[in-house]
């Protein structure tokens, strides 16, 4: 196990042996993801280009069908949100 002490302002020195396994340079951002009780450290060196290609996809896509799709659904969401946290008061006869 390979550890690392948190100083007095939140800072960490992540050890050589992690930089160098994970391709982390000084100044590359990383991500700290939480999982479950543990949090995973990402380093943030790849780009949407990198993952061309990566997914399997059934002949041409109409991306601006696919993208109205996405708008639909979430104002969908939003309104669904704003209907559910609105409160009716009942008669007060």
């Amino acid at each position: 196990m390979i550890t690392a002490k948190v100083g007095r302002r939140g800072q960490l020195t992540l050890p050589k042996d992690i930089r160098e396994e994970l391709d982390i340079d000084e100044g590359q951002r990383v991500a700290f993801v939480k999982r479950g009780g543990s949090i995973s450290l990402l380093p943030l060196n790849e780009s949407l280009s990198d993952h061309y290609g990566s997914v399997d996809v059934e002949g041409p896509q109409d991306f601006d069908a696919l993208r109205a799709e996405a708008r639909r659904r979430k104002a969908q969401e939003r309104v669904q949100a704003d209907v559910s946290s609105e409160t009716v008061e009942p008669d007060a006869r």
